[in-house]
């Protein structure tokens, strides 16, 4: 629950992190991937946010159903103009995605797999890959640890999770889950549930793409 917690009171606060001067080139290059991601699909978010990265997926998608467990964050959302795009809203458990149907053409999700404890990414695999059908494209965006721009990793634990400790502007500090896995590691985490998988680095982020098998 304080992960929930942090995320709610972060919500207003949330995009500022895309203000970093060093990180600028990497986020043209990641919009641009993004916006070109999805042409004509209807494309399953989960973890959206305040909307950020939706904003840029819908720039080729036909539709999206965004998904958020934080009412805060959905509704910073669903103030974002998406443009063209068909755009609907659903605040769902990311470990089950409860009420969220199937039907989609394509999987999202931005920035969210450094927040899923190890010992849960297979429990999140599931619940994600049971909405996408065989074949359904997924493409998953999240940073690499940069000493001097990443928050430095405060701890790791018995599991291998590593935490930083965050400062919101209201004062309150928050130990936060963050893991920066190899693509070697993104690969092993994968193996069991994907095909054609494809990883690319940037300088402060990478992008995986692959297909449900």
């Amino acid at each position: 629950m304080k992960m929930k917690e942090y995320y709610a009171r972060r919500a207003a606060e949330y995009e500022k992190i895309y203000l970093k001067p060093e990180r600028q080139v990497d986020l043209r290059r990641l919009e641009g991937i993004v916006g070109k991601a999805f042409p004509r699909l209807r494309v399953l978010e989960v973890a959206c946010g305040t909307g950020y990265w939706t904003k840029f997926a819908a720039a080729s998608a036909k539709s999206i159903l965004a998904t958020d467990f934080n009412d805060e964050v959905l509704n910073l959302a669903k103030e974002k103009d998406y443009g063209a795009c068909a755009i609907s809203f659903l605040k769902a458990d990311a470990y089950t995605l409860e009420g969220v149907p199937p039907g989609v053409d394509a999987g999202f999700h931005a920035f969210w797999w450094s927040h899923i404890p190890k010992r849960r990414i297979e429990e999140f695999l599931e619940a994600f890959h049971s909405r996408l059908a065989t074949n359904t494209p997924v493409m998953m965006i999240d940073n690499l640890y940069v000493e001097g721009s990443s928050s430095p990793v405060s701890r790791t634990d018995e599991n291998g999770d590593t935490f930083q400790t965050r400062k919101l502007e209201d004062g309150s500090v928050y130990e936060v889950l963050k893991n920066f896995p190899t693509p070697e590691e993104i690969r092993t985490q994968l193996a069991n549930h994907c095909r054609d998988i494809e990883i690319e680095l940037l300088d402060y982020c990478w992008v995986t793409k692959y297909r449900v098998s």
